[in-house]
Parts: structure tokens; C-alpha cells; sequence
């Protein structure tokens, strides 16, 4: 039998944890789901209300996530989670859906949101979006696989430029005095629906559990889990709640439904064309953090489900390019995501919207593993009654309920007002039940690779 690995060390201070789960969380969602919120809301305080309530939503599900984590630290996550309350198989599962639907998803879709940007920059005709969705894969994808150490140092200098997009559309849009332009023409919004106005406001703040992965390298994690979600998650809401009011300000809720990429178009009603150009610029920078973040992570957790079937052992596969240096890397677990993603951006492109598509095929599968993590905060509550708990959600049994009771609601409406692209999503989950049959017997190495998830 191999020798078990070495456990990470607990390097993460509770400040280094929050400040990476913000930039986990910080993705470019924001420079996209505006829109998609506003053609489903009714008035401009419907729009900020639902920013508000999802910032609440966020807040329940991370103290839910607060006592998971700080009772089962764990490099594992969520995969450690859902294994010990139902099993492996589940968790397997789990991690089929994150491999085929919500990373490759995710991939895709922050894909065309970059492509948006980038066609604003330079048009190349109608299917410019996709064909530059296709390029920033294919070119990240490349990279990723030369080794650990390209993919680690593209994130520095983007992060820093993607928060400093927000902050900069935060300032223009609440102090900025927008020039002379006409009226944005009206569309037509769609029928109003709340549910589905949600799905796009939690997927933009998405992420927020990703500390969960965090734990296995936290220092006293039983005491630090609880602090670093529950300020990181203060500190997204206010991001996002300013950002939105900064665009609803300058453009109003009809301009906001019209537009594809609404920070270039919020900055060009302030500042000019060089001001739209700029920011442009700046979030297709952001895009590509996001993007590699994405990817990189990924592959992570396809090589660390097909270790655990028998037949995919190549997938499982590190490789080491380019000597020491460059760092070891799951080669062929990149190779094998990108091309779905790549599929998945060619379903995009012939749909009306790129990435309303993507959302749709994720969300689904998403809330339904997100209820049953929920869930198991009572299963292992129930199964383990004297395991000593560093932390307890608040008016326990009452949290819990109410982020399950969300999650399910939310799942409902993902699949009640998307349409085909979220039953191909489960039909995908449900194609790799025949995994099961083949996976490997007997316990499970310890530590699982961080399942990390970098959403738009």
C-alpha cells in the first residue's frame, strides 16, 4: 500500500483566508448578471431588494457552511462532507457534476463573458463573443498545462486589476455626473420572476463556500472557519450592493436591461469612449484571472474523482513539464476539461446568449449538491451526537432548514424558468451514475485534493 500523504501544513492566517476567498468570490459575474437581474425584475427597488436578499442568502448558507467546516476540517470540502454523511458515492457523484457541468460550465460561461468585453474592444462579427470565448480556453488551457508556476503567476497582477475594476465603477457611478447621451432604448423585460432573478444574484455571489477548501491549511480552523466566512462574506455584500447601485444610478433599470456588458457601457456614459475602451480593457484582464482560476482549479477535481475509477487512472495522472521549476500538473485532467468546456461553448454560440446558456446548464445541478450539503449538517449532527462542535450555527434547527428550504426553492426555479439547457445539465449528472459501478474498493487515501470553484 503507498504511503498516505503528508497533510498541508496550516499556513493560512484568518486574514490570508478571507482575503483569498474574497478574490475566489470576486469573479466577472458582476460585469455581467446586472442585466440578466434587471430584465426580470419589476422596479428599480425590486432590483436593489434582490441584491440585498442574496447577500442575506449568502450570509445564512456560509454560517451552515461555518459549522461543517469547522467541525470537519478537511482539504476535501464538500467532497469530505457529502462522503461522510451519505457515502462515497455521493461524493463521487458530486464530483462527476463538477468535472462535466459546474466547472466546465463555469468555464464557459465567465469564457463568454470575456468575449463580450473583448468584441466591445474589437468587433469580429456576430460570432465574435464565441470565437473569443473559444481562443482564451484553448490559449489558458495551454498554459495551465505547461506547469503549476505560469498558471500561479498570471493571478497576481488580474486580481488586483479585477478588484480595482469594481471599485473604480463604484466610484464613477456614485459620484460620477453622467454626460449628455440618449435614452438607452427600452426592452421589453422578461416576464418577472424572482426565482430567476435569484439564480443569476447568487450565482454572481457564488464562491463564498470555496472556503471550505481552505481548511486544511488554515491555522486553528475550528476557530478561525467561522471568522474568515462570515467577514468575507460581509465584506462581498457590500461590494456588490454598492456596485449595483453605482450602475443603477448612471444607466437606470431600462439601460441596464439593454445592455451586454454594462460596466464599459456605465463608463462610457460617464467618462467617454476612452473611459468604456479602459474598463474594457481592465475586466477582460479580470476575465482571464478568472478564468485560469477556474481552470486551474478544475482539473484539480477531475484528477482527483478518477482516482477513485478504475478506468480512468490516466486521468488521475500528474506530469511534471519543463523540469522542477515549473511544477507538476495534471495534464491530462486540463486537456479533457477544456474540450468539454470548448463543447460547451459551441452549445453557447448558437444559443441567444452565450452565457445565459451556461447558467442555465450549471444552476440545476449546482443548488441540488449545495441542498444536499445543507442536509448534511443535520445528518451528521444526528449520526455523530457527542462529537464536540467548535462551532454552532445560530437557532439551530432554524438556519439550516431555512438555507435547505432555499436551496430546494432554488433549485425548483433553476429548472422552472430556464428551460432545456438545465435538463441537459442533470441528464449529464445522471450519465455518470454507471461510474459507480467501477470505482475502487477500500478506504480512500485521507486527503482529497481541494475541489476549489472560482465562480462568474
Amino acid at each position: 500500500m503507498p504511503p498516505e500523504p503528508t497533510p498541508p501544513r496550516a499556513s493560512l492566517s484568518a486574514l490570508d483566508a478571507t482575503i483569498m476567498l474574497v478574490g475566489i468570490v470576486v469573479g466577472i459575474g458582476i460585469f455581467r448578471t446586472p442585466s440578466l437581474v434587471a430584465a426580470h425584475v419589476e422596479s428599480e427597488l425590486a432590483f436593489v431588494g434582490v441584491w440585498v436578499a442574496g447577500g442575506l442568502v449568502t450570509l445564512i448558507g456560509a454560517l451552515c457552511y461555518a459549522e461543517l467546516a469547522a467541525a470537519h476540517p478537511h482539504a476535501g470540502g464538500e467532497y469530505h462532507f457529502l462522503s461522510r454523511a451519505y457515502g462515497r458515492p455521493v461524493a463521487m457523484l458530486f464530483g462527476w457534476a463538477r468535472g462535466s457541468v459546474i466547472q466546465t460550465g463555469a468555464i464557459a460561461g465567465v469564457a463568454f463573458v470575456l468575449g463580450d468585453y473583448a468584441a466591445q474592444l474589437l468587433p469580429i462579427g456576430p460570432q465574435g463573443p464565441a470565437l473569443y470565448a473559444a481562443l482564451s480556453i484553448v490559449a489558458l488551457t495551454a498554459v495551465n498545462v505547461l506547469g503549476t508556476l505560469p498558471g500561479k503567476n498570471l493571478q497576481v497582477a488580474a486580481t488586483a486589476i479585477e478588484v480595482g475594476a469594481i471599485v473604480a465603477i463604484i466610484g464613477f457611478g456614485l459620484f460620477g455626473t453622467p454626460a449628455e447621451a440618449a435614452p438607452a432604448p427600452a426592452v421589453a423585460p422578461g416576464t418577472a420572476a424572482f426565482g430567476m432573478a435569484m439564480v443569476f444574484v447568487l450565482l454572481t455571489y457564488g464562491g463564498w463556500n470555496e472556503a471550505a477548501y481552505l481548511t486544511g491549511e488554515m491555522q486553528d480552523a475550528p476557530r478561525n472557519v467561522p471568522r474568515v466566512l462570515l467577514a468575507g462574506t460581509a465584506i462581498l455584500v457590500a461590494l456588490y450592493v454598492l456596485a449595483n447601485l453605482a450602475l443603477l444610478s448612471i444607466l437606470g433599470l431600462e439601460g441596464l436591461r439593454g445592455s451586454n456588458a454594462v460596466a464599459a457601457d456605465m463608463m462610457a456614459r460617464v467618462a467617454g469612449p476612452s473611459g468604456a475602451g479602459l474598463v474594457s480593457a481592465a475586466i477582460i484582464v479580470a476575465a482571464i484571472s478568472t478564468l485560469n482560476a477556474t481552470i486551474f482549479t478544475g482539473a484539480r477535481s477531475w484528477s482527483a474523482m478518477a482516482a477513485d475509477v478504475t478506468f480512468l487512472a490516466r486521468i488521475s495522472r500528474w506530469k511534471s513539464r519543463g523540469g522542477a521549476a515549473r511544477g507538476a500538473t495534471p495534464a491530462n485532467g486540463l486537456i479533457l476539461q477544456g474540450a468539454i468546456a470548448l463543447a460547451l461553448v459551441g452549445l453557447g454560440a448558437v444559443t441567444e446568449d452565450g452565457f445565459r446558456a451556461m447558467v442555465d446548464y450549471t444552476a440545476p445541478v449546482f443548488w441540488g449538491f449545495l441542498f444536499l450539503v445543507g442536509l448534511a449538517l443535520f445528518v451528521l449532527r444526528r449520526r455523530e451526537p457527542d462529537r464536540v462542535l467548535p462551532y454552532k450555527v445560530p437557532l439551530y434547527p432554524l438556519t439550516p432548514a431555512l438555507f435547505c428550504l432555499t436551496c430546494g426553492y432554488m433549485l425548483h426555479a433553476s429548472i422552472a424558468y430556464t428551460g432545456l439547457g438545465a435538463l441537459l445539465g442533470l441528464a449529464v449528472v445522471a450519465a455518470g451514475l454507471p461510474l459507480l459501478l467501477f470505482r475502487r474498493r477500500g478506504p480512500r487515501t485521507p486527503l482529497t485534493p481541494s475541489f476549489g470553484e472560482t465562480r462568474p
